[in-house]
């Protein structure tokens, strides 16, 4: 997935400026595909340049609100359909675990016990999301919450699993 198509889907309902595409990801993609403001800012102006969004209204203080061109709805089709997405290849927690060999039995404990806090914690965020969001019927709120499930069963798992590799250790 790329933050370029993320942000024509989140086009795709209404336009919205910059600020409120930063919140969205906050709120609804952080567990999916985080972006910073400033990145989010730099795309924006690429996909205006590419026509595949347009400024729709211009606001005080230069606040710009963006709304999808029809190529940017057939860009963000064509992705969606193109294939089955990229599997990531780098996992540097697990890479850490594959060496934890190196470490002595109290230092092993501790990249364990990050990584179960890390799994607890994204998990409190993701749950924080779930109960915060205003859910309806449009797809953005229907599909987002698939993905939110997605999120709040995988770090479940990387929970699960951190407290049965830190009793492997005993």
């Amino acid at each position: 997935m790329s933050l370029r198509h993320a942000l024509l889907g989140l086009l795709v309902e209404h336009p919205a400026s910059g600020y409120d595409l930063l919140k969205l990801f906050e709120g609804s993609l952080a567990n999916v595909w985080p972006a910073s403001q400033s990145q989010i800012y730099t795309e924006l102006t690429k996909l205006a340049a590419d026509e595949l969004i347009t400024v729709s209204d211009t606001g005080p203080r230069g606040r710009k609100e963006y709304a999808l061109t029809d190529a940017g709805r057939d860009e963000l089709r064509r992705w969606l359909v193109d294939g089955p997405p990229e599997r990531p290849a780098r996992n540097p927690a697990l890479l850490r675990v594959f060496f934890l060999g190196v470490l002595d039995q109290r230092q092993r404990a501790v990249v364990l016990d990050e990584m179960l806090d890390n799994a607890t914690r994204d998990r409190a965020a993701l749950e924080q999301i779930r109960d915060a969001v205003d859910w309806d019927d449009s797809d953005l709120s229907r599909y987002g919450r698939m993905a939110l499930e997605w999120g709040l069963r995988f770090t479940a798992m990387r929970r699960d699993w951190a407290e049965w590799a830190a009793a492997q250790l005993d």
